[in-house]
């Protein structure tokens, strides 16, 4: 019988996204080092493009100089996926766990992020679906309501998934959203015929929902996480 699986939870509001960026690397060696335990950062960004490790950035669709002039910045990363957008109400979520002590491999782990944005959509009466072949995501019909961009590096994960509560769906007009032409991004509120909560409310949900399906038994919620932010990247 497995004994009990913590997972601590540090819930950062809006961060830029750089700043979250450098946490998670200082987060990731730790937990290589078993310094930690499994950590999710929960999250928001204010208005950001962000470019994964393959650099597809001919699919932003403005020129980089008008970027400031709609209140967004671009980044590129080492993530896996295409082009994303992350913005207000965009609940996101970066898992810093190691796969070997959970026993998961890369695909099952992906697969299981898809499951935690699939089972919140659910609560909501949406019907989500994991992409077809070459669609990464999760999706209501042809219509993309979560992204997935992960990094895997000496079996300790980052980055991870965005699910659209009520974000502006305008900025995503200025990409090909992860690299897909010719499709939708929608969101919760788009979709579904409830009432929704505060945004805040649901990004919680969505991190019940990330706890059941990878199986952590306890969580350990560091309300005031811009402490440990602060100190974590100083």
């Amino acid at each position: 019988m497995r004994g009990l699986r913590s997972l601590e939870v540090w819930k950062l509001g809006v961060v830029n996204y750089i700043d979250a960026l450098k946490l998670q690397e200082k987060l990731a060696l730790d937990r290589k080092l078993h310094r930690r335990r499994d950590t999710l950062l929960s999250l928001q960004h204010p208005p950001t493009y962000t470019v994964g490790k393959r650099q597809t950035v001919h699919n932003l669709l403005i020129p980089q100089s008008e970027l400031e002039t709609i209140g967004a910045e671009l980044h590129y990363t080492q993530r896996g996926g295409d082009i994303t957008f992350h913005g207000p109400r965009q609940a996101i979520l970066y898992p810093i766990l190691s796969l070997r002590e959970i026993g998961l491999g890369a695909r099952s782990f992906v697969e299981k992020i898809e499951s935690t944005m699939i089972e919140l959509a659910a609560m909501y009466g949406v019907k989500a679906c994991p992409g077809q072949s070459g669609e990464t995501g999760v999706w209501v019909g042809e219509r993309k309501i979560g992204a997935i961009g992960v990094r895997i590096s000496g079996g300790i994960t980052s980055h991870g998934m965005a699910f659209n509560i009520d974000p502006d769906l305008s900025y995503f007009r200025h990409i090909v959203p992860c690299g897909i032409a010719d499709k939708e991004v929608t969101s919760l509120k788009r979709e579904t015929d409830v009432v929704l909560p505060e945004g805040e409310i649901v990004q919680e949900q969505l991190v019940s929902c990330f706890a059941r399906i990878f199986g952590y038994d306890n969580l350990i919620w560091k309300e005031d996480a811009s402490v440990y932010f602060d100190k974590e990247t100083e």
